[in-house]
């Protein structure tokens, strides 16, 4: 069985793109969207990691290391499931490729298997923030109600990230190391 959700709605103005796969016990997500900011710009949004704080269901976050491309992270995040309360606590290492890519990989955590990439893709005007992720959860929620879940609410996550991208600003490379200049 596939279910899958695509999003082509006159009111996504960052062509916000979702395509959900159940199988075996797992969720396969693709998802998109695209953001008038170049490459440089996307990267710094992407692996501005504290900036994750203001994403909804995030209740804690904390940068665990750094060395040389890759990144440690710990977070909490708190869902509400239909009458379902769940939180997940993820410790991800991601690394870094600037201005290109961000994979990630779960290290410890509540979920089974977390793991996949971000991929940034120069459009014209646009870079094209392209998410591919697999998802084994641990949990007592049935899959059908974590499936519906992720339909409904991955949708208003990516486009919020979206806005917020757009309006992206990158800390002052003093307070964030990581900064790379673009050339």
């Amino acid at each position: 069985m596939s279910s899958q959700v695509l999003a082509q709605q006159t009111n996504n103005p960052f062509d916000v793109q979702i395509s959900i796969i159940p199988a075996n016990g797992r969720f396969n997500i693709n998802a998109s969207y695209a953001v008038p900011i170049n490459p440089c710009g996307a990267y710094a949004f992407l692996t501005d990691y504290e900036a994750s704080k203001n994403i909804a269901g995030v209740v804690d976050l904390q940068i665990l290391s750094r060395s040389a491309n890759k990144v440690r992270v710990s977070r909490t995040l708190e869902e509400n499931i239909l009458f379902f309360n769940v939180e997940l606590k993820t410790v991800v290492e991601y690394t870094e490729v600037p201005h290109r890519l961000l994979s990630f990989e779960q290290v410890s955590g509540d979920a089974k298997l977390y793991k996949g990439t971000w991929k940034l893709v120069p459009e014209k005007d646009k870079t094209l923030f392209k998410y591919d992720a697999v998802v084994d959860l641990d949990s007592v929620v049935p899959m059908v109600v974590i499936e519906y879940f992720m339909k409904n609410n991955l949708r208003e996550r990516l486009e919020s990230m979206a806005q917020k991208a757009a309006q992206y600003k990158p800390p002052p490379p003093n307070k964030s190391s990581q900064v790379l200049a673009c050339k």
